[in-house]
């Protein structure tokens, strides 16, 4: 059921509220009956894209429908306390466990409470969350990185980065509830100082723009080096009028990444920027709320993906994904004007615990220095 008195994001000239109100229900329009949100009809279900999408639909004042998707989530909950990679038709499909997909129910969490202040329902999935983060801390490897999975021996700097903000979700809720977590506030510490300094030891992931900007959008990287680093780049990845690349090998542009830019840009009050990337990435919306997940564009001189034509939507498919980052990047911007929700800051981290400082760096664990240079 829509919450007829949820306050709807918009942004002049970008999107209003009826529209964002559409985009949300084109994502319960595509939610399973057990709750799950799968990327596309038809395609799986991985728990980081199902979170971001209940805190879209949330957002866009689909509480039910949002709240089933949370309620999905212990059922599917491995006992160690992680989650499996990925589900289809509601059958596991891979059943390792994935750290940064683990770790983002903490974020939704949180920003459920944001929204709601329902301390109920944080009491209600406070063990799901405390389960899956005990399990995130204990992938940490000597330098500070989180191993991918278990059986992996390497880290992802996207997924770290945004193990980072989990980890400060976490920890919100922790003092919510007077529940202590100090482990989390030292695995914390040690991640976010080797995302700021020792990116070189992540998996060589370069030539996807989510390596680029997550350290950003994760919260790890914030001031003079923030910026420095979505500078550096800048120009490989931003296609003006049309969104950024998804990776830098391929004349292809996507929604989902466009819009995550623009929420880090938030992050740094970056406000010019950050609006005209979400106006740039609108040729991807139908007029019934839904978002094509890319386009491809070039001469016959550039490569597309696949050997796909050029000049059109590529994969052929809407996309939860798309549109719910479309919508957390619509609240994130509307509150400069005061259109958003009280969850708008979720990834400028204003709610969140403060910053780790860099413990544990003393241990007596190997320095990132010691360390083989990732695969």
């Amino acid at each position: 059921m829509t919450d007829p008195l949820a306050q709807l994001p918009y942004v002049e000239g970008i999107l209003t509220a009826e529209q964002v109100a559409a985009t949300a229900a084109s994502i319960v329009a595509m939610q399973e009956p057990c709750g799950a949100v799968p990327w596309s009809v038809g395609e799986h279900v991985d728990m980081w894209n199902h979170v971001e999408a209940a805190m879209a639909m949330l957002v866009g004042g689909e509480v039910e429908a949002a709240e089933r998707a949370y309620a999905w989530m212990p059922s599917m909950q491995h006992a160690d306390g992680s989650f499996p990679t990925k589900m289809v038709n509601g059958e596991v499909d891979d059943d390792r466990g994935d750290v940064n997909m683990t770790a983002y129910l903490a974020v939704g969490i949180w920003h459920h409470w944001l929204v709601r202040r329902d301390i109920d329902f944080v009491h209600r999935f406070w063990p799901t969350v405390r389960s899956a983060l005990d399990w995130v801390v204990s992938q940490q490897l000597p330098w500070g990185g989180i191993n991918y999975t278990p059986t992996e021996d390497f880290a992802l700097l996207t997924g770290s980065s945004s193990i980072y903000q989990s980890l400060r979700a976490g920890v919100a809720l922790a003092d919510l509830l007077d529940e202590p977590q100090p482990e989390w506030e030292l695995v914390g510490g040690r991640l976010g100082h080797a995302v700021r300094e020792h990116r070189d030891l992540f998996a060589d992931k370069s030539a996807h723009s989510m390596d680029w900007y997550y350290p950003v959008l994760g919260g790890a990287v914030r001031g003079r080096a923030a910026f420095e680093l979505l500078d550096s780049r800048w120009d490989e990845f931003v296609r003006p009028g049309l969104g950024i690349l998804c990776v830098d090998t391929n004349p292809w542009v996507t929604g989902a990444e466009t819009c995550e830019l623009a929420m880090a840009l938030d992050t740094l009050g970056d406000h010019r920027r950050a609006l005209a990337l979400i106006k740039d990435m609108q040729h991807l919306r139908e007029d019934d709320g839904r978002y094509w997940t890319g386009w491809v564009y070039g001469d016959e001189s550039e490569t597309v993906p696949d050997g796909e034509p050029r000049n059109v939507y590529w994969p052929v498919e809407y996309t939860t994904y798309t549109a719910a980052a479309v919508i957390l990047a619509i609240d994130a911007l509307g509150e400069v004007a005061g259109h958003s929700t009280a969850g708008s800051g979720i990834m400028r981290g204003t709610s969140l615990a403060p910053h780790f400082a860099e413990l544990g760096l003393e241990c007596g664990c190997p320095s990132a220095d010691s360390v083989p240079s990732a695969p």
